[in-house]
């Protein structure tokens, strides 16, 4: 795979309404996401788990290699990116031993979601809340995903963006879901997070307000 963009991609995502990103590159929130997934590893097993905008899914993979979990389906909007996730498990399935593990092209607006209703234990999403057109449809799906029987939850990594995660956990109320916010999760984390702060120069530019991942759970 090169690193040029195609004009195709852009086609592509202009015809499902999706933004591009999750061919641009990989994000921090993503990587934060994972992490976390591994170094909390126990409260994956046994349960079936979906993550939303996966871009190239490597939460997505980190869990169904790592955790015991029963199930991982990784989703995106983007038919171009499914087909790279796709890819990316088949070639690392020797890594899942008994956990299911599929792609599926879901966009968040989808209507006919019936065979996925009230189906996972939990949800995972990264940087998911940035653009605010799809607020309302990203509360929705998330809402019509999580099971009603059971402790089921949501675990979304974002940045703040202004008040755009603010404007999501808007409509995640409107859902009549709870959640929590939490900005130290992991101690790890918080030391690069304040080393980038310091203007660390691995990281020129770094914003807390752009760039650091706040740990979102969400609940019934």
């Amino acid at each position: 795979m090169d690193d040029n963009a195609d004009f195709s991609d852009f086609e592509i995502c202009n015809r499902h309404n999706i933004d591009n990103t999750g061919l641009v590159c990989q994000w921090p929130s993503e990587d934060v996401l994972a992490y976390y997934c591994l170094s909390h590893a126990d409260m994956f097993r046994s349960k079936n788990v979906i993550e939303l905008g996966s871009g190239y899914g490597l939460a997505g993979l980190v869990i169904a290699a790592a955790t015991e979990a029963l199930e991982v389906v990784i989703s995106d909007g983007n038919p171009q990116v499914v087909d790279y996730i796709l890819h990316n498990i088949n070639t690392n399935s020797e890594a899942f031993d008994g956990t299911r593990v599929k792609s599926m092209q879901l966009h968040w607006n989808q209507k006919e979601v019936s065979n996925l209703l009230h189906t996972f234990d939990i949800v995972v999403a990264s940087d998911c809340t940035f653009f605010k057109e799809f607020h309302k449809d990203l509360a929705r799906i998330t809402e019509l995903l999580l099971k009603k029987a059971g402790h089921s939850e949501a675990i979304f990594f974002s940045p703040k963006r202004g008040n755009s995660l603010d404007k999501f956990l808007e409509e995640i109320e409107e859902k009549g879901l709870l959640f929590s916010i939490t900005e130290m999760y992991d101690a790890e984390i918080w030391t690069h997070h304040q080393q980038f702060m310091n203007r660390d120069e691995s990281w020129t530019g770094y914003e807390k307000d752009h760039c650091y991942p706040l740990l979102i759970r969400i609940t019934r």
